[in-house]
């Protein structure tokens, strides 16, 4: 890696191409053509028109970033001597959530690292909120960073004030392990690494930037940094949010990709957008980070009780079709749901006849 260390950090930070774009560059060079980062850039001009069918304007960008390489390669150096680590996404030690979540449209082309890079591989939670949280998102943080913890789970924390830094102090509190997602370039995070330097040297505490080693906070990186920090959690869970914001920008997305996003349940009177995050398709959670079920749904669950009580006790009687089952009783339930519901049920037998037919009454010799 050393050696390709600087071409990685060459085409990664290519002005005006997107992850789509490297990412898609990357795949063929590296699957379809079985060449690593360096031959690719030592190919001729006509080989990146031919092969890659890249255009005259992205040629001439290729080059001016190739242009870059003496520059980088002392960029890499110095990164290598002050103990960084450098992960393109063709890594067997990048993140497979990030790749996973993002796919190949978003997933950064490289990570920069300092820490235990075999943090990326285990499961993680993401704990997101407020900079200006209220004591109760605070706690609701700590609650679910005792319970992540607890099993194993690594905290993933964007590191601002608020939720960010309590979930990261409760994860190591709890003996536990957390990933830290910089808005900023990881060269610039020399107050963080002071603070955290015991917790890092002890593997647990992992420091990962996407943005060039050098570049300094600024609101935009901020910004982007937010689907990173969701996109490194098998598990999302707000704690606070505006109708504003980073965080309220990074659930619409995460609901947007069909993610399960996890969101406390505003207490009365209090002035948050969770409940309305809650109504555009987010889970409710308690305090403790437990699912709460509205009434509908609580009463949909008692009605699913009882019609399982009512089922097997018909079918202590006879015999009968799924059809007859819902007709009887006036179900709603699909034939499908009744069936996986017999399958799991002990003394229930199938008479594989057609149609088939299901009887919970006592076979004989007889019968």
């Amino acid at each position: 890696m050393t050696n390709e260390a600087a071409y990685w950090i060459t085409l990664a930070h290519i002005p005006g191409w997107g992850n789509a774009k490297i990412n898609s560059l990357i795949a063929r060079f590296s699957q379809e053509y079985n060449l690593n980062i360096r031959e690719f850039f030592n190919l001729q001009e006509s080989d990146w028109q031919n092969l890659y069918g890249l255009e005259p304007k992205e040629i001439e960008e290729l080059n001016a970033a190739k242009a870059e390489l003496p520059n980088n390669a002392f960029l890499a150096e110095q990164l290598e001597n002050e103990g960084y680590e450098l992960i393109p996404i063709t890594s067997p030690d990048y993140s497979p959530a990030l790749k996973a979540n993002l796919k190949t449209n978003q997933a950064p082309a490289l990570l920069y690292v300092k820490g235990n890079k075999q943090i990326l591989q285990e499961k993680s939670v993401a704990i997101v909120g407020s900079r200006n949280a209220a004591e109760v998102s605070l706690k609701f943080t700590d609650n679910i960073a005792r319970m992540a913890t607890k099993n194993f789970k690594v905290i993933v924390s964007g590191f601002a004030k608020g939720v960010d830094k309590q979930a990261l102090d409760s994860a190591l509190a709890y003996i536990g392990q957390s990933i830290i997602v910089l808005p900023q370039g990881i060269m610039t995070f020399g107050t963080g690494f002071k603070t955290y330097y015991k917790q890092i040297v002890d593997g647990d505490v992992l420091v990962v930037s996407t943005f060039h080693p050098r570049a300094p906070w600024k609101v935009e990186l901020a910004m982007a940094r937010n689907p990173i920090i969701y996109a490194l959690a098998d598990e999302i869970y707000v704690a606070e949010s505006s109708d504003k914001g980073g965080t309220w920008s990074g659930v619409i997305d995460g609901l947007r990709k069909k993610r399960k996003i996890y969101v406390r349940k505003a207490e009365t009177a209090e002035e948050t957008a969770n409940d309305l995050l809650i109504e555009k398709g987010a889970i409710p959670v308690d305090l403790t980070g437990n699912r709460i079920l509205d009434e509908s749904a609580i009463l949909a669950k008692e009605l699913d009780a009882e019609f399982e009580k009512k089922i097997l006790e018909l079918l202590k009687s006879g015999e009968y079709t799924t059809k007859d089952i819902l007709k009887r009783l006036d179900m709603n339930w699909s034939e499908t749901r009744l069936r996986e519901f017999l399958k799991t049920q002990k003394g229930i037998v199938t008479i594989h006849k057609k149609p088939l037919r299901y009887t919970g009454k006592q076979q004989t010799l007889f019968d």
